[in-house]
């Protein structure tokens, strides 16, 4: 028997085998995270908003059989020898391009045509003071299907508030025009008003309908629906449900109104939809699998050439 051998192939990624061995193990591991992100976005395709994920890899750790040697006397040099031990997960980065807008005719309905995510919260507004108790922790989506609740208020479909910022009166009426403000509000239409919009600016306006109003039968901007950009918005954190929350490495948001300083504009009747690519991510399935497939056997190959050694017989 080589004991020799069989001493070496217990010494693990002393030996070429088990080191082969651990480099398919790594593959197997990034192999099956890719298709888990692939699966994802597959079951993700029809999600409001939903952004698709890029998954990329980097090669572990090389160990260095022989250094470099610079040339000496006769001697032309010779580069270093070495061998990966390999593969680890780079990144898994979220694809932030813009989803198809498709029509719904729905007049909450909101998609953002341009940069800027919806900035949404919770808390608990008062109807007679929208702009008191506006959040201070906020949430951002490009998931605009927004309706109204009992109370009035405009929400995502989860519940929680759409953040805007106020309209500034000016003149009386029937002549009040409105410019947007720079501090936060709740979007809120009394019920029972009518004729419900919302303007590329953002402006969410309706018909006051309350006879005791000064307003009654006037149009009225209930706020401006406001949206936020970022310095890196590749680095916010999905928080689930088509919601992200900022991090140490998305950077602030820059607050402002649609239409301004480079923000996006509101389509109403419009919604943005999933950004994933069908084509893309059935390849990248396949190519998942086929690397998983690839180091499975590559496993099998060494477990067979252990074996080998264990039967050697000298």
């Amino acid at each position: 028997m080589r004991l020799d051998l069989v001493e070496g192939a217990a010494k693990g990624s002393d030996t070429p085998m088990m080191r082969g061995m651990y480099a398919a193990i790594s593959g197997l591991d990034v192999n099956q995270t890719m298709l888990d992100a692939t699966a994802n976005d597959l079951a993700n395709v029809n999600t409001v908003g939903y952004k698709s994920s890029e998954v990329t890899f980097a090669n572990a750790l090389t160990q260095i059989q022989q250094g470099a040697a610079g040339a000496v006397g006769s001697t032309g040099g010779s580069n270093p020898i070495q061998i990966g031990l390999g593969v680890q997960l780079n990144a898994i980065s979220p694809e932030m391009t813009q989803g198809s807008l498709q029509s719904t005719g729905n007049p909450t309905d909101v998609a953002i045509q341009g940069d800027g995510w919806f900035r949404v919260g919770t808390g608990t507004p008062s109807t007679t003071a929208p702009a008191s108790n506006t959040p201070t922790v906020f949430q951002y989506t490009k998931a605009g299907n927004f309706t109204t609740n009992a109370s009035g208020f405009l929400t995502t479909q989860d519940g929680q508030y759409v953040i805007g910022r106020v309209a500034t009166p000016s003149g009386t009426a029937p002549n009040i025009t409105y410019t947007p403000g720079t501090s936060d509000t709740y979007i809120y239409v009394p019920p029972g008003s009518t004729n419900l919009a919302i303007g590329q600016d953002g402006s969410v306006t309706y018909t006051d309908e309350t006879p005791t109003d000064a307003t009654y039968g006037d149009t009225v901007n209930a706020g401006y629906i406001s949206l936020a950009t970022f310095p890196n918005q590749e680095g916010l954190q999905n928080m689930g449900g088509s919601n992200w929350a900022t991090t140490a490495n998305s950077g602030a948001p820059t607050v402002g109104t649609p239409g301004v300083n480079g923000l996006g504009e509101t389509i109403s009747g419009e919604l943005e939809q999933s950004n994933v690519d069908m084509a893309t991510e059935m390849t990248n399935m396949i190519t998942a699998q086929q690397g998983y497939d690839a180091n499975s056997k590559v496993i099998t190959t060494a477990d067979q050439m252990l074996q080998s050694v264990v039967n050697m017989v000298q």
